[in-house]
């Protein structure tokens, strides 16, 4: 299913509608400031299971991130320092994960985990799905194959067409971007850039 959303005055009964989806355990593609991305409710440990197997991701192995509505929002399942807690009040909303120390408040899936990615979009969208959610997305960027036309990434009505059957809802928030974020480890009391993307410091 393909639901319209915009940058603003966006209706209570669509927004309520994406909700109850993410409550249900459901799976969406939303829009962020970067590429279009999978993503579920981020303490529905099922949910995660079904991003996992529709991106190919293995759990044990690759870093797992979380969208959020802001930084608050976050700061009850990671540990931030001052220094860290400076750097992404300057930069977010923006194109960056933040690779910081796990908290104790996330599902089994991140049980073993030291580290989570934080991502706090500049997109109106992507923020506002997360404030009526009341909590933070499960996420990871839409990707196409080496043989797919990059419009897959790109535009609602062929991603719908490629993931329609395989994830609850398509939000259409408009033509997405394909530069992925800046992802940026602050781990150690450390600031690395693990990968350039779109956000620079």
């Amino acid at each position: 299913m393909l639901l319209k959303l915009y940058e603003k005055n966006n209706s209570r009964r669509d927004l309520d509608h994406i909700v109850d989806v993410l409550n249900s355990g459901g799976v969406i593609i939303y829009p962020t400031d970067t590429t279009y991305a999978i993503g579920c409710h981020a303490l529905k440990e099922r949910a995660i299971e079904r991003v996992c197997e529709i991106k190919g991701l293995d759990t044990k192995h690759h870093l797992l991130s979380v969208v959020a509505h802001d930084i608050s929002s976050v700061s009850e399942y990671v540990r931030i320092d001052n220094e860290t807690f400076r750097i992404m009040r300057d930069q977010l909303p923006g194109p960056f994960t933040f690779i910081l120390p796990a908290g104790n408040r996330l599902p089994k899936i991140f049980k073993n985990r030291k580290e989570v990615g934080i991502r706090i979009p500049d997109n109106n969208i992507a923020r506002e799905i997360c404030e009526a959610l009341n909590a933070p997305l499960l996420s990871t960027s839409l990707k196409v194959a080496a043989n797919e036309d990059i419009e897959y990434m790109t535009l609602p009505e062929l991603i719908d067409e490629k993931y329609g059957e395989r994830v609850d809802l398509v939000i259409d928030g408009g033509e997405g971007g394909t530069e992925y974020s800046t992802i940026v480890s602050c781990l150690d009391g450390e600031l690395e850039i693990i990968r350039q993307g779109k956000g620079w410091i």
